[in-house]
């Protein structure tokens, strides 16, 4: 599956450091040590709708991993799903009388254009669950080889008794994970399975619905396997980091992770990145509710995507926060300053603001702080002056490569 156009990377003096991030795992900040290459796995959308601004501010939070990465001298290997087949995506066809494939269509390309105008790296491979079902059949076979899955009425379920380390990412107890489980797309309740946490990893054909053939019958895959099989095919086991909105903890990443830990007997990452969820009036911005602020009518109404990011940008990634009537010409207000301070013929010595850019980003993606340090030197470029002639280039320079921020 195709992604987007990338955005042009202007290579800035020197190198950055290493990336320290919080481990959702750990509950600490850990310092990622990939090798020449960084691998990285983001959950991308189900296409049933439009994006909306939680689903930005998660890549955005991936693309500065990313942006940090590179800055350091690492390739990137970055791999994102999009969920072409399932239960909300069928649903939401049905109701509107829309063929699924057409609506999937459709809203992959209105996300693709959003992410394009948010200056968004793309992701190396940008992958289709339709595309990978001979993949994610493989993987279920394999599974069910280990002794670890067992059949009901066709269906193939994962058995969480034979889950090592199960509960690794979020260690949830057991009645958090039940609650969550029944909330977030599983099937607790039904009859016949083992365990009520015990989940489906391929569910066979029903009349009406989608199937394909594979060595398990006719049938479609199951949530959490989707991403476990494409990220070890594209990236292999033990990869740097693995990550989504907080809402992703559990039951997708800690039942993805078991998948993987299932075939390879090591963890799937080393790491795992998880980014706070974003509201609207008091409540979750989520699809459910219908409380949505939608990338594309954002940019349908005028607004520049560079404002919508330094909005984003604002916010710490591991934050919930609250979109509000405020952030639009708060951050119009600093895109018209720095923009303002770019433009002079010379100003204050912009290494400094280089290096505290870095710095923040390098400790936890921590965005705020690099904005401030931008506003720092541009207040004092636009009210002191200063007579370095490339400080102006290096600062915008600054915003475009690290922060992503066309200005």
């Amino acid at each position: 599956m195709r992604s987007w156009s990338a955005p042009d990377i202007v290579p800035l003096p020197g190198t950055g450091g290493p990336l320290r991030i919080h481990d959702t795992a750990t509950g600490r900040i850990e310092t990622t040590t990939p090798g020449p290459t960084a691998r990285m796995y983001a959950c991308g959308i189900t296409p049933y709708d439009a994006a909306h601004l939680g689903h930005a501010f998660t890549y955005l939070t991936f693309d500065l991993v990313n942006r940090v990465w590179r800055d350091a001298g690492h390739d990137v290997n970055y791999v994102q799903n999009t969920t072409d087949i399932d239960d909300p995506l069928l649903e939401r066809a049905e109701a509107t009388g829309v063929d699924w494939r057409d609506l999937a269509h459709r809203e992959i390309d209105v996300f693709r254009q959003d992410m394009a105008a948010l200056s968004i790296i793309p992701p190396t491979s940008y992958v289709g669950v339709v595309e990978s079902v001979d993949l994610i059949s493989e993987l279920a076979v394999r599974i069910r080889d280990t002794g670890a899955a067992y059949d009901v009425d066709g269906d193939l379920y994962f058995s969480v008794a034979e889950a090592d380390s199960f509960g690794e990412i979020g260690h949830l107890d057991r009645e958090e994970m039940l609650d969550l489980f029944g909330q977030r797309g599983g099937d607790p309740q039904r009859v016949g399975k083992k365990d009520p946490l015990d989940w489906l990893l391929w569910k066979a054909e029903r009349p009406g619905e989608p199937a394909w053939e594979s060595p398990l019958g006719r049938g479609r895959p199951g949530w959490h396997i989707e991403c476990s099989a494409i990220a070890l095919d594209r990236l292999g086991p033990g990869f740097d980091i693995n990550g989504g909105g907080n809402d992703l903890v559990f039951p997708h990443h800690e039942m993805g992770a078991a998948e993987s830990r299932c075939v390879t007997g090591g963890p799937n990452a080393r790491h795992h990145l998880h980014v706070g969820m974003v509201g609207l009036n008091g409540e979750k911005m989520s699809k459910s509710l219908g409380n949505l602020v939608f990338v594309s009518r954002l940019r349908e109404e005028g607004v520049d995507p560079a404002v919508i990011r330094l909005a984003m940008l604002s916010h710490h990634y591991r934050a919930a926060w609250e979109w509000t009537d405020a952030e639009l010409p708060t951050a119009t207000e600093r895109a018209e300053r720095w923009r303002a301070a770019f433009a002079l013929g010379a100003g204050p010595d912009a290494t400094p603001v280089l290096a505290a850019v870095r710095a923040a980003l390098a400790e936890d993606l921590d965005s705020p702080a690099a904005l401030e340090a931008v506003d720092t030197w541009a207040t004092a470029a636009l009210t002191e002056g200063g007579a370095d002639t490339g400080a102006p280039a290096l600062a915008r320079t600054t915003v475009r490569t690290l922060l992503g921020v066309e200005l």
